[in-house]
C-alpha cells in the first residue's frame, strides 16, 4: 500500500491554542470573502502586521461553491490578537508583473534591514512559480523576483548569513522524484542563496520527507525562521494522505492531512539540520481545525515571532478557511528539537 494510515496525530504538550482564535475570519473582512487564512505575519514599524490570503467563493460552504477569485487582504494589530482589517486588498495578481498570471496567493513576511519583504506564490498558464516584493507601506510592492516553474512554499532569513541571503523552498520535480505513482509529490525541503534578492542559486536539500515520520506524502518550509541562541527555529509542514478520508471539508474531495513540525537549523550554515520533532508541533484537533472548513484537518504555518520575554507566537491557517494562533516558550520548542541521526549527502 503506498499510503500508510499514520493514525492519530497530536500536538506538542507545550503548543498553547489561543482562546480568541480564529484570529481572523471571514465575517471581519470589509470586503468580498470566503476563506481568510495562510497568512505572513511579523512586526514591522511598532505593530503587527499581517497579509493574508482572502479566496472568495460563490455558494461558499456547500457543495454548490465555485471558486472566483483570490486577493491578498492586509490588517493590522497593537497586540498580536485583536486583528483590524484594511478596507482593501494590498496585492492582487494584476499587480504582478508576468507572463498570464492567474492568482498570487499564501504570503510570507520577513523583515530585513527595516524593510518587509514578502514571499508569496503565482499561478501562471505556464507552471506554478514563487516570488519575492518588498514594500515600504503596504500599498506599493516591488516585485524582486520570480523563480522559474515549478517552486513555491518560499520562506525568506530574516539576515544575511555568510554573506549571502538565504531561504528555504520547495521545488516541485514531478518527473524526477521517485520511479512508482505514489513518489510523484514527494516534496522535500530545499535552501537556496543570493547576493542581492534577485538571483537564485547555490541550492542544496535540507530535509527530505523520508526524514519526518508524520508525513507519507510530502513536506515543506512554514514559517520564516527566527533565530535562537541555539540555533534558527524553522516550522515545516508535512503531509500525509490516507484514500479513506474521501470528502473531508466542502471541497469535492480531500483525502490530506496538515499538520505543522518543526526543526533546528544551524545557526551559521542553515541548510544543515541540528534538531527535528519527530512528532507534530501542531496536529489538526480543535473544531475550527477539523470541521466546518473548506479543506478539513489541515494546518499550515505562516508566521513565527519571537518576543522579548521568549514566548514565540505561531500563526497558522486552519482546516484553509480562517487564520489562528497558538503559542509556546522559545526554550520548550528548542527542547523538542532532538540531534538527527542523519545527514544529507
Amino acid at each position: 500500500m503506498p499510503y500508510s494510515d499514520l493514525g492519530p496525530l497530536h500536538s506538542a504538550p507545550c503548543i498553547v491554542r489561543h482562546p480568541a482564535n480564529p484570529v481572523v475570519t471571514p465575517a471581519q473582512v470589509p470586503y468580498a470573502s470566503s476563506l481568510t487564512f495562510n497568512a505572513g505575519i511579523t512586526k514591522y514599524q511598532g505593530r503587527y502586521v499581517m497579509v493574508f490570503r482572502n479566496d472568495v467563493f460563490s455558494n461558499p460552504g456547500t457543495d454548490n461553491a465555485r471558486f472566483e477569485h483570490i486577493t491578498l487582504g492586509l490588517a493590522f494589530s497593537d497586540d498580536g490578537v485583536k486583528w483590524t482589517v484594511q478596507p482593501k486588498p494590498c496585492l492582487t495578481h494584476e499587480d504582478i508583473p508576468g507572463h498570464r498570471v492567474l492568482r498570487a496567493y499564501d504570503p510570507r513576511l520577513t523583515v530585513i534591514d527595516g524593510r518587509c519583504y514578502m514571499c508569496f506564490a503565482l499561478d501562471t498558464y505556464h507552471g506554478l512559480r514563487g516570488g519575492i516584493a518588498v514594500t515600504d507601506d503596504f500599498e506599493r510592492f516591488e516585485v524582486l523576483h520570480l523563480t522559474a516553474p515549478e517552486n513555491r512554499n518560499m520562506v525568506l532569513f530574516p539576515e544575511k548569513i555568510g554573506g549571502r541571503y538565504m531561504r528555504l523552498e520547495r521545488p516541485f520535480p514531478m518527473y524526477g522524484r521517485g520511479r512508482e505513482w505514489w513518489e510523484a509529490t514527494r516534496f522535500d525541503i530545499w535552501a537556496s542563496r543570493s547576493p542581492d534578492l534577485r538571483y537564485w542559486g547555490d541550492t542544496e536539500l535540507v530535509m527530505g520527507v523520508e526524514h519526518v515520520p508524520f508525513a507519507n506524502d510530502k513536506i515543506g518550509p512554514a514559517a520564516p525562521p527566527v533565530r535562537t541562541k541555539h540555533g534558527w527555529l524553522a516550522t515545516f509542514h508535512a503531509v500525509d494522505i490516507l484514500d479513506s478520508r474521501g470528502k473531508n471539508g466542502w471541497e469535492k474531495a480531500w483525502k490530506k492531512r496538515y499538520c505543522g513540525g518543526i526543526m533546528l537549523l544551524d545557526g551559521e550554515n542553515p541548510r544543515k539540520v541540528i534538531g527535528l520533532c519527530t512528532t507534530p508541533l501542531l496536529a489538526p484537533e480543535a473544531s475550527y481545525e477539523t470541521t466546518g472548513g473548506y479543506r478539513n484537518d489541515v494546518i499550515f504555518p505562516g508566521g513565527m515571532i519571537l518576543e522579548a520575554d521568549g514566548m514565540v507566537k505561531i500563526y497558522y491557517g486552519a482546516a484553509d478557511t480562517v487564520e489562528c494562533l497558538a503559542t509556546a516558550h522559545v526554550d520548550e520548542l528548542v527542547a523538542l528539537c532532538k540531534p538527527v541521526d542523519w545527514t544529507i549527502a
